[in-house]
């Protein structure tokens, strides 16, 4: 167990499953304490804290609604008191409404800006005031932010504005050693990929998506974690202001696709139909 007065100390928005549980996992292996929040399942942050504990790390769990400006000040008001101090702040609890634009209501509006950006910047805020020795900052995002597709419109625009806080964040903390970075993630197997794939009516097939990217496969709740675990380390004490894609070259293709391409063009990046997947390996 490592000594809370001087480990490193964490706060990870949405640590109870996923990307954060996992990313706060990482952490305790580097002997960070962490401070687990959830909003409804305290069950799942208590597991997600021994996961901390038995990896090196220590930390304690935390409800908040990031939804509610109090709460969110309610949280910080528990770090200062129980710790003094902040080193890593990581935005990355989400939440909105998957809708085209004109079927959007003020209310979808309402709660996709309050939840995704304006807890961010109410974050940060706070979090920069406990950083008395320097910081990292970093926000999770995902290529909606990049690119438009069918009814992201407002998770979307609201990651776009975290992405441009970011930016605005670097130069204004820069001076007091906090960097602030983003980890914009692609198609990430997570129970949210699951169900915007599955759920809302009408979406086309994940399949039909996956076989577009140039590395043929969603990315993991890892890929991410190890990004954002990246950024939050010494190696990364000079990127800021800097948004970091892990989408499986998703926002760097266009069409025509080679997915969508025949033979014999097909063949020249896209292996025949039956042939050995060289990522599979041989066999013995």
């Amino acid at each position: 167990m490592t000594d809370s007065t001087t480990a490193p100390i964490a706060l990870i928005t949405g640590a109870s499953r996923g990307i954060g549980r996992l990313l706060a996992q990482k952490l305790g292996q580097r002997g960070v304490t962490v401070v687990v929040t959830y909003k409804g399942n305290a069950d799942l942050a208590e597991q997600s804290l021994a996961d901390v504990r038995a990896a090196g790390g220590d930390g304690i769990t935390a409800q908040v609604d990031i939804e509610q400006p109090e709460s969110i000040d309610a949280l910080f008001d528990l770090v200062r008191d129980t710790y003094g101090r902040l080193d890593m702040f990581v935005a990355n609890a989400a939440a909105s409404a998957f809708k085209p634009v004109a079927d959007l209501k003020l209310h979808h509006l309402d709660r996709s800006y309050a939840t995704n950006a304006r807890s961010f910047v109410l974050g940060a805020q706070r979090a920069a005031e406990l950083m008395d020795r320097g910081g990292r900052i970093v926000v999770v995002t995902s290529y909606g932010s990049l690119r438009a597709f069918p009814t992201y419109a407002a998770l979307g625009a609201a990651k776009a504005m975290t992405e441009a806080y970011t930016k605005y964040m670097a130069v204004e903390f820069g001076p007091r050693q906090i960097t602030v970075n983003a980890v914009n993630g692609g198609l990430i197997d997570t129970d949210s990929l699951d169900y915007f794939y599955n759920s809302v009516p009408g979406m086309a097939p994940m399949s039909s998506v996956i076989e577009k990217l140039p590395l043929q496969r969603p990315g993991t709740a890892d890929d991410m974690a190890d990004a954002v675990d990246f950024l939050l380390s010494d190696r990364a004490s000079y990127i800021t202001g800097q948004t970091l894609s892990v989408d499986g070259g998703l926002t760097v293709i266009a069409p025509p696709y080679w997915a969508d391409t025949t033979s014999p063009l097909r063949d020249a990046v896209l292996p025949a139909a039956g042939a050995a997947d060289p990522a599979a390996g041989t066999a013995e």
